[in-house]
């Protein structure tokens, strides 16, 4: 069964994805530090924010997918997408701007969060 809107926000996220792993690669080449964070703070954040995202990204298009072969509906989809995108990006750009918690970073992982939760849930209502 073709699954188009997640196609459309995984298409999104991995480019989202792909931008933050290119950022740690030129900030290694800024420090030069072949692996690992070195001593330099940034290093250890940028490869924080790349992380963070590996973690959440897969786990919510997989709920979209599922939530989408399944009929769930388009409006619902789109919302979760926009959600988690805007999240993510909100999230990056916050830690990577200051190791501090700030309002960025805070807003993009309680978006994230919301998307997942909300997905979670759209799943269990299609599945009882």
């Amino acid at each position: 069964m073709p699954a188009p809107i997640t196609a459309l926000y995984a298409g999104i996220l991995a480019l989202v994805l792909t931008a933050l792993a290119i950022n740690v690669t030129v900030h290694r080449w800024r420090v030069r530090v072949p692996i690992g964070q070195g001593t330099d703070p940034l290093m250890a954040r940028v490869i924080r924010v790349h992380g963070n995202a590996v973690e959440y990204i897969p786990v919510a298009l997989l709920l979209m997918l599922l939530y989408e072969i399944n009929g769930g509906r388009a409006l619902l989809l789109h919302t979760a997408g926009i959600t988690l995108t805007v999240g993510r990006i909100l999230h990056a750009w916050g830690l990577t701007r200051m190791a501090r918690p700030n309002l960025s970073r805070a807003a993009g992982q309680t978006l994230t969060w919301l998307s997942i939760i909300a997905l979670a849930v759209f799943n269990l209502l299609k599945a009882l």
